[in-house]
């Protein structure tokens, strides 16, 4: 049999590990090899998240992230070929603890420094914008008119379909099962030694470089190659609502974020998204529906938006954040000389794909990235700054 060789491997095939394909292709690197051990691509995370899109986060690295991501969004289309279904109709923030008040304020200077509109709006102002709104407790909101909604696995087929086209091959229904290191002694700084190749179910790819961008996985495949990643998987929950029987709900896609209990919705055609985190959710790989959880969102869902608690559930899945402790990703070398990482998004990865494959795709290649890459480093685990993503939904 043939030695199968490639330049790149990149192991997962969600938004990320085809975003990081796409950028490499558009490079001139295509002897880049895909694998996705699901019969299709986007099946994880990409699939079960809610498609949101923002602009606002606690952390201008992440801000940055948005501002070009989204960029490309707004011209998907044109530039990658694949309609994505993009409302930009809003992202509303509610605001009831003062705590929450004076770290929205400072992000939001932040934010426009950085040249991103976004408004202070008081409570009549945020119900004008989301009609059937409750504004019990609500002291102030904010509003980015240019964050939205739009279809991940569009986004995802659209990077996938431009990479092949380029000569980059996919397999799926392929598994990584080891990544080979040549050398002893391989440290964090890849002292020793470097990639060799990766063992699948399909069998051995010889190469040099390797993209661990396995999502919630992604620690498992780190361990492969010696490098301990603190990335872990926390399930969230998505509700779907039907039409309400009385009473009203947006028109628009406006996604509106109670930030306090994390509850959020937006309208998905005819029927309402929604969700909130389980503040006694622990980490593991579970994505069966919890219903129980439904007794906690009720109170704060009838609080937020009244018609809500008159509507009939009529569909529910669960999905997998990929957490790290600063709810910051990780995007660059991580161990061995080869070994690339693109994952710890903690529930943003999906809207931060493009800027994310770009970046790593330049750092791959030897190009200049154009930004820092200090805050996604996987050595700021070893000296600890306090800095901490606290948009996180």
């Amino acid at each position: 049999m043939a030695l199968v060789t490639a330049d790149v491997v990149i192991i997962g095939g969600g938004c990320m590990g085809a975003s990081v394909a796409y950028y490499l292709s558009r490079l001139g690197l295509t002897n880049v090899v895909l694998l996705e051990r699901e019969d299709q691509l986007g099946t994880g995370s990409t699939a079960r998240n809610a498609g949101g899109v923002r602009h606002q986060f606690s952390q201008p690295a992440n801000v940055q992230l948005s501002i070009e991501s989204i960029r490309l969004f707004e011209q998907f289309e044109d530039t990658v070929g694949v309609p994505i279904d993009f409302h930009q109709d809003g992202y509303l923030f509610l605001l009831s603890e003062p705590a929450h008040l004076e770290a929205f304020q400072q992000a939001a200077a932040m934010q426009r420094q950085l040249g991103v509109q976004v408004d202070w709006l008081t409570a009549g102002e945020a119900a004008e914008l989301a009609p059937g709104l409750g504004t019990d407790s609500l002291e102030a909101a904010t509003f980015c008119a240019r964050d939205g909604i739009c279809d991940p696995n569009g986004v995802t087929m659209g990077f996938a379909a431009s990479a092949r086209r380029a000569g980059v091959v996919i397999k799926r229904g392929c598994e990584v099962t080891g990544i080979r290191v040549d050398g002893a002694g391989v440290d964090g700084a890849g002292v020793g030694g470097g990639v060799s190749g990766v063992d699948t179910s399909q069998g051995f790819i010889a190469t040099r470089i390797v993209v661990n961008a396995a999502g919630p996985w992604a620690a498992s495949i780190g361990t492969m190659a010696g490098v301990p990643l603190p990335i872990t998987p926390l399930r969230r929950h998505i509700f779907i609502a039907g039409p309400p029987a009385i009473g009203a709900w947006p028109t628009s896609h406006i996604m509106v974020i109670d930030f306090a209990t994390s509850f959020y919705f937006h309208r998905e055609g005819a029927n309402l998204l929604f969700g909130m985190g389980d503040p006694a959710e622990r980490s593991g790989f579970d994505i069966s529906v919890n219903w129980n959880l439904l007794a906690d969102v009720a109170p704060v869902a009838a609080r937020r938006l009244p018609a809500l608690a008159d509507a009939e559930i009529v569909k529910a899945w669960a999905g997998l954040y990929e957490m790290t402790p600063d709810a910051m990703p990780i995007i660059g070398r991580t161990g061995p000389k080869g070994l690339y990482t693109i994952a710890g998004f903690s529930g943003h990865g999906f809207q931060h794909s493009p800027a994310a494959g770009r970046i790593l795709a330049d750092v791959i290649t030897g190009r200049d990235p154009e930004c820092d890459l200090s805050p996604f480093s996987l050595e700021r685990f070893g000296r600890p700054s306090g800095v901490v993503e606290g948009g996180v939904v």
